[in-house]
């Protein structure tokens, strides 16, 4: 990427939240300051619920490294919103502790926001890494509106390979929502909300391996999920003109309340589930856990081998 004299490269600030894996926040931030983009850029380190490494600040021109503690609410999003907050750049980019930028992703994702100046956020597609599986996921196409979302998760669309103007965060659609219960979708949540102010942008290549491991902070905070999931509807009465994407969401309410082992809730959300699509195969699956057929962990292996969720 080259820039005129008269048109200098926007500088770019990295927040990556953090708690807890401190070596696989190196390479997190090794990954970032290997990035090819010739401007400046900035990664912020909020430290959620610990203490600051004062070891990993740098003071490189190019590529600075500052540390802060989360002064917002504790968790990912509070997290989030601390970084952006400290930062004084013309774009933002989330990278989650564990995650790694792939060469080129910031060169790539600047270009795409640079030619279209009506777009707020830019993507990337992924490459999931579990166990000793590797699953690329590319969503092929270079723009989504809201109701892409509303049918569709799209979990090709990662916060760690979210690129923002950061006006638009402080001016226009918004923080990250610290009200979701336990932080659990606050990446979807912002998405929808960033997708009604404006279509998001896709860079239709892989930039980001996402590591997945059944140390995941949600692994089984099932009766978190439920919650978070009704309180998404709630927030978003736009699914009620997408049925798919209704049964989609209450399908996964349905079963994360199985596997809290609420058998009387995952009927409930199951039927619900099925009314409004017949073929959507969480409300089965719902059934099967809850019935003890099938264990949900089982169900979540078999997904994640896939570089799938729920």
């Amino acid at each position: 990427m080259t820039s005129s004299r008269h048109e200098p490269l926007p500088t770019v600030g990295v927040v990556v939240p953090t708690r807890d894996r401190p070596e696989m926040l190196r390479e997190a931030l090794a990954a970032i300051g290997e990035q090819d983009y010739p401007g400046r850029v900035e990664t912020i380190v909020v430290f959620d619920q610990s203490d600051p490494d004062p070891g990993l600040v740098s003071s490189d021109d190019l590529r600075p490294v500052r540390v802060v503690a989360n002064d917002r609410g504790p968790g990912l999003a509070g997290a989030r919103n601390c970084g952006i907050l400290h930062s004084d750049t013309e774009f933002v980019a989330f990278c989650d502790d564990d995650d790694l930028w792939l060469p080129g992703k910031l060169s790539a994702q600047v270009a795409a926001l640079s030619e279209e100046p009506g777009a707020e956020l830019v993507c990337t597609g992924i490459r999931v890494l579990y166990g000793d599986t590797t699953v690329d996921r590319i969503l092929p196409q270079r723009r989504v509106q809201l109701t892409d979302l509303l049918r569709d998760r799209l979990t090709e669309l990662h916060p760690s390979t979210f690129l923002i103007r950061r006006a638009a965060l402080v001016d226009g659609f918004g923080l990250v929502d610290e009200q979701i219960p336990g932080s659990y979708a606050e990446d979807y949540e912002f998405l929808l909300r960033a997708a009604r102010s404006a279509p998001l942008l896709n860079v239709d290549e892989v930039f980001v391996a996402v590591r997945w491991h059944k140390q995941s902070y949600f692994a089984s905070r099932w009766g978190t999920i439920s919650t978070a999931l009704s309180w998404l509807l709630d927030r978003y009465p736009e699914f009620e003109t997408v049925p798919h994407g209704q049964a989609r969401v209450s399908g996964q309410i349905a079963f994360a309340t199985a596997a809290a082992g609420d058998r009387r809730g995952a009927v409930r959300w199951a039927g619900r589930t099925l009314r409004h699509n017949p073929r959507e195969a969480r409300g089965y699956l719902a059934l099967a856990v809850a019935s003890g057929a099938l264990s949900a962990d089982r169900v979540m292996r078999q997904l994640h081998k896939h570089g799938k969720g729920l």
